[in-house]
């Protein structure tokens, strides 16, 4: 019990962190384009991780956990921010954050199939009904259909709830923060061309503010944030810490409240309300765990 405390509230520090992502990734992607925002991120947190993993001397990957940390690298450094930074150039914070609220259910699913984890009927439910509450709103605001760019966000929280499963399950073996560390080390090297080819000398002279959101996304966001969520995920489990995730998309609509100045509709607190109730019902449901299958 004390174990799944300690993974909750490390889930919660990693949520907190995620939640100024579309908040940053809005302001970035004025100035330094979907290319640079997207996947710059990812080369920039290879120099950090470089050098953490060069001090640590930390071995290479087996083959097989190398297999999982491509598609760890597939959706948390490749799929996601360039996807969500793509779909910010047109959609406000408060539209595109409460469709992550799918991610829980997302990564709840690839969870059963590849950690062996069985969630009971009772978190099925309350995953559900926060999902279908999230969906409502998203088409409430779209006038009754879906943007592409909600398209693009809900591709990126498939890809991102997938990667989330194979990560959490691999922290078990590798360690939390040297899943994410060598997913970027996969990624980055790939990103340096295109993010080459699309640099320009107006770039420099970005605002502070767009400097800052940058080196957010980079060190904390791409990072330090899945650091914290993958442990959280490895000592509670995958489906249980996933739950957490409900309550990110009203944070950040909280965050983009405060720093970008956007409104927060009566809707978006009432469908907050019936979010927050489902994390906490879900949170207390039971959750099997299968050992056979945690050892596939």
């Amino acid at each position: 019990m004390e174990r799944e405390k300690i993974g909750m509230l490390l889930g919660l520090v990693g949520v907190i962190c995620f939640s100024l992502t579309l908040p940053a990734t809005s302001v970035a992607v004025n100035y330094f384009g979907t290319t640079v925002v997207g996947l710059g991120r990812t080369v920039i947190a290879a120099i950090l991780v470089a050098i953490v993993l060069l001090v640590r001397k930390e071995k290479l990957p087996s083959l097989r956990q190398f297999k999982s940390l491509i598609i760890v690298a597939l959706g948390a450094v490749l799929g996601f921010p360039l996807l969500t930074s793509w779909a910010m150039v047109s959609l406000p914070v408060s539209h595109g954050a409460v469709e992550v609220a799918l991610l829980p259910l997302a990564t709840a699913g690839f969870a059963m199939y590849r950690a062996g984890e069985r969630p009971s009927l009772k978190f099925w439910l309350s995953s559900l009904i926060g999902s279908f509450a999230v969906i409502i709103y998203a088409l409430n605001l779209g006038f009754g259909h879906l943007k592409i760019a909600d398209i693009a966000l809900i591709a990126a929280v498939i890809l991102l709830g997938f990667s989330y499963a194979e990560g959490g399950k691999l922290a078990k073996q590798l360690g939390s923060w040297q899943v994410i560390a060598w997913a970027i080390m996969i990624g980055a090297p790939f990103f340096i061309i295109p993010i080459a080819r699309t640099l320009t000398a107006d770039m420099l002279h970005a605002p502070l503010q767009a400097w800052i959101s940058l080196s957010y996304l980079a060190v904390i966001s791409q990072f330090l944030a899945y650091v914290a969520w993958y442990s959280g995920m490895a000592m509670g489990g995958i489906a249980r810490i996933s739950q957490i995730q409900y309550l990110q998309p009203f944070l950040m609509i909280l965050f983009s409240a405060v720093f970008l100045n956007e409104s927060i509709p009566f809707v978006t607190i009432v469908i907050a309300v019936i979010v927050v109730i489902s994390v906490i019902v879900g949170k207390n449901a039971t959750v099997i765990r299968d050992s056979v299958a945690e050892k596939l």
